[in-house]
């Protein structure tokens, strides 16, 4: 890989985590078109470290609240029922399935699951799961003739059961193409959450478990040495820079505008990848080799 590469690369991983249409995915296509070395789940992972950093800033402040009245509630029992002792709790809950699933199928991430026939199913499904998710919860707050809106759930009603399947929500983005944000914020859209109360909970979700991703590849990476450390660390700050900027602009997006723009995107580039590979034009393991 070269700077030109790793700038390219850093950009797209930058603009698109937070963005429901899947970051691996963008890093797996930005590749294919431009005829490069598919960058790999390493590369992914590590530069994911980038713009979970941006993420650590933003929600700098939510974040030391609740790591410090979760750390309190471990000997003070009055601090257990405290909110944000129990998000603690509940975003260790919620990463238990990435954790388990992404060491189980380490192999089929950095292998098959990088096919760009399976990415672009996955772009059009999760795309149609995310729309429809967003139409619903769009006539939940609008109500209707026959029906009264309805108030939608803050992240202060979370439980359990609802920190898991958030939690599942997020491992199903170990495949590229189905998104960490689009998985979750559609896991909490069904589950009658507000697009903010999603949001949010779903950022800090992914902290554990991209941190861990990222040293966990860092240390492979490290012991293996194919990684060009020099372009894979100006890709991570280039992702965090523009990480920061997107992030910031997603929180204020989603409290006014619908999902639909995302949904209409991610359809059609998935079809077009159909296409693309139907017409021999890309092969579905274009750059693989060079991995």
């Amino acid at each position: 890989m070269n700077w030109f590469e790793s700038l390219i690369l850093g950009l797209v991983q930058g603009l698109t985590e937070f963005l429901p249409i899947s970051s691996s995915a963008h890093l797996r296509l930005t590749a294919a078109f431009a005829g490069w070395h598919d960058p790999g789940a390493a590369f992914t992972a590590i530069t994911q470290i980038g713009t979970e950093a941006a993420v650590l800033i933003y929600f700098r402040k939510d974040i030391a609240r609740i790591v410090s009245a979760w750390f309190r509630s471990l000997t003070d029992r009055a601090m257990r029922s405290d909110h944000d002792a129990q998000m603690g709790w509940l975003v260790i809950v919620g990463s238990i399935p990435i954790g388990v699933l992404g060491v189980t199928l380490k192999d089929h991430i950095e292998g098959p699951f990088r096919d760009l026939r399976l990415i672009a199913t996955t772009l059009i499904v999760m795309g149609l799961v995310l729309g429809f998710a967003d139409r619903l919860a769009a006539r939940v707050e609008e109500g209707g003739r026959h029906r009264a809106a309805r108030e939608r759930k803050s992240l202060r009603e979370l439980n359990v059961k609802d920190g898991l399947i958030f939690g599942m929500c997020q491992a199903m983005a170990l495949i590229p193409g189905v998104s960490r944000s689009g998985a979750t914020i559609s896991g909490g859209l069904l589950m009658n959450y507000t697009r903010e109360a999603a949001a949010r909970y779903s950022f800090l979700l992914a902290i554990p478990a991209v941190l861990a991703s990222g040293l966990f590849e860092l240390k492979d990476a490290t012991e293996g040495g194919h990684v060009s450390w020099g372009p894979t660390i100006f890709a991570t700050i280039v992702a965090f820079a523009v990480g920061y900027v997107v992030i910031a602009w997603f929180m204020k997006f989603i409290t006014t505008r619908s999902f639909m723009p995302f949904v209409v995107y991610r359809v059609l580039l998935g079809l077009l990848i159909f296409a693309l590979v139907g017409l021999g034009v890309l092969s579905p393991h274009a750059g693989e080799s060079a991995g």
